[in-house]
Formats: C-alpha cells, sequence, structure tokens
C-alpha cells in the first residue's frame, strides 16, 4: 500500500506541473504580473497533492522589497516556501543543470550564482538588486547547502556577496531594501511527531538524489511542516555582511529551535531590538 500510495502521489503532480509549465513560460514571456504569483498559486496546489500541510507564523512585507533569509533542509523547501508566498530563489549554478528542475527553477525566476567564480558575485548582486526594485521577494539560503533538519548550519558570509553589491557594502544598498528571515521545521508525519532520528528521512543532502529520496519520504505518509517569518529589518541597519549573518543565523535558530521543542513552548520571538 506504501508503494501505492506513494506512485500516486507522485504520478499526480508530475501530470499537474507538466500541464502548466507552457502556462507560466508564456506568462514570462510576456512579462506579466501573473508571471509572479501563478507559481505560488501551483506550489500551494503542489503542496495539497504531496500531502504536506503548511503552518505559517507571520508574514511577509507587502510594501517594500525584501531579501529572505532561510534555513535549508529539503527539496520540500521550496514548494513550501512558494506556497507560503510569491517569492523566487537565489540558487547554485549546478541546479542550473540538472534536467527538469533546471526548466522549473528557471520558470520561477531563479537567480543562479556559480560559487566557484568569485568574480561573478557583482553581476549576480547587480541582478538580485534589480529584480528586489522590480517587487520581487528573493529566497537565499544562507547555510549553504541542506542540514539534516535537527539544527541550523552557520550561515555563511560569503554567500550574502552574490545578493548584496560589493564596493560601499550594504549601506550602499539604501534605505529601501529589507530582510526577513525564514526558519522552516519538518514536524509530523502521518500525524506523529518527527524525532531526531526521524527528522533526517525528510532531509535531502549528502549524496542523496531526488528522485529515490522523493520516492522514500512519500511513501511514508503525509508532512507537517512550520514555517515563522521573522519582522523586516532594514538592511542598512548593518555595518557589513558578517554581522547581517550573524543576526538573521540567530534568529533563524531561535525559530527553529521553537518549531521543533515540544508543542506548548511559549515563543515570545527574537529579542534583538532592531526594527
Amino acid at each position: 500500500m506504501r508503494k501505492l500510495r506513494a506512485a500516486a502521489i507522485l504520478v499526480a503532480p508530475t501530470i499537474f506541473t507538466i500541464a502548466l509549465m507552457p502556462v507560466q513560460l508564456v506568462l514570462r514571456l510576456f512579462n506579466t504580473r501573473w508571471a509572479r504569483s501563478f507559481p505560488h498559486w501551483y506550489h500551494r496546489n503542489l503542496c495539497r497533492l504531496l500531502g504536506v500541510t503548511i503552518h505559517q507564523r507571520g508574514h511577509l512585507a507587502e510594501d517594500r522589497p525584501v531579501l529572505l533569509i532561510a534555513n535549508h533542509i529539503s527539496w520540500l523547501d521550496i514548494p513550501v516556501l512558494s506556497a507560503v508566498a510569491p517569492v523566487s530563489f537565489v540558487a547554485k549554478s549546478e541546479v542550473g543543470t540538472w534536467p527538469c528542475i533546471n526548466w522549473l527553477a528557471k520558470l520561477q525566476g531563479t537567480v543562479f550564482v556559480d560559487r566557484a567564480l568569485p568574480r561573478d558575485a557583482g553581476k549576480s548582486a547587480a541582478e538580485i538588486m534589480g529584480r528586489l526594485r522590480e517587487g520581487d521577494h528573493m529566497v537565499l539560503f544562507a547555510e549553504g547547502t541542506s542540514s539534516d533538519g535537527n539544527q541550523v548550519l552557520p550561515f555563511k558570509s560569503s554567500l550574502f556577496g552574490a545578493a548584496i553589491p560589493a564596493g560601499n557594502g550594504i549601506a550602499g544598498v539604501g534605505n529601501s531594501f529589507s530582510m526577513q528571515t525564514l526558519a522552516i521545521g519538518y514536524t509530523h508525519q502521518q500525524g506523529l511527531p518527527l524525532c531526531r532520528r526521524g527528522r533526517p528521512i525528510v532531509a535531502w543532502y549528502g549524496d542523496m538524489t531526488i528522485a529515490s529520496h522523493a520516492w522514500e519520504l512519500l511513501k511514508r505518509g503525509p508532512l507537517d511542516v512550520h514555517v515563522h517569518i521573522g519582522a523586516p529589518v532594514k538592511l542598512d541597519k548593518f555595518t557589513d555582511r558578517k554581522q547581517l549573518a550573524a543576526f538573521t543565523q540567530s534568529e533563524v535558530r531561535e525559530a527553529v529551535a521553537h518549531i521543533l521543542a515540544p508543542r506548548g513552548r511559549v515563543y515570545a520571538g527574537p529579542q534583538t531590538g532592531k526594527g
């Protein structure tokens, strides 16, 4: 029965995705506002088909461009975060070479960054700043890789160089841009709490392939995921990328600790004093 369920869950989203890819391609070619919101609708429905229930705390700012700083656990993070709000992602250049995944990423307006070529950081930063000026919300996975779901890995300040121009540093972006943190954690499967040994089953890391991981994961039943969204903070409040990395890492770690804690623990939110 588990294999039959997994097959059904994989087939339905596949048909759903293939049918809608041409729609998004047309929207992007004509540069309509629907090209930004259509993936949000698509991923909300995709999560339903996959059996993923999203519990959201906080909201994204709608009145300003926002750079979103998130932890990273699984390939599921992409549909989950895109289901929360219309967003695009900053991804390593290798993603642009993965069969099928590269098309989906491009259709959602992903910005690809080659980490092996630091000299290209300025180009990607300019592209991301341009997208923010156009009103896009851009998601940066600041760990640089995915974790096992039990912890938040150290945020790499160097990765912020792909999003924030060099020269005048963060102050050079002006006060029109803000950042928010996104903390994500998978807590239940088939209604049962995931423990330290269970969460790595959801996580996608190491040498795992997406196809085999999705098959094994979806056989196990529906998932619950929690997303905590931090308050907006103006980017020019940070003196440099290291300070921004330290701040966002602390905020995300505190939020993830609350997500993974036993239910009922009171969470007052990060006590940072920044507005």
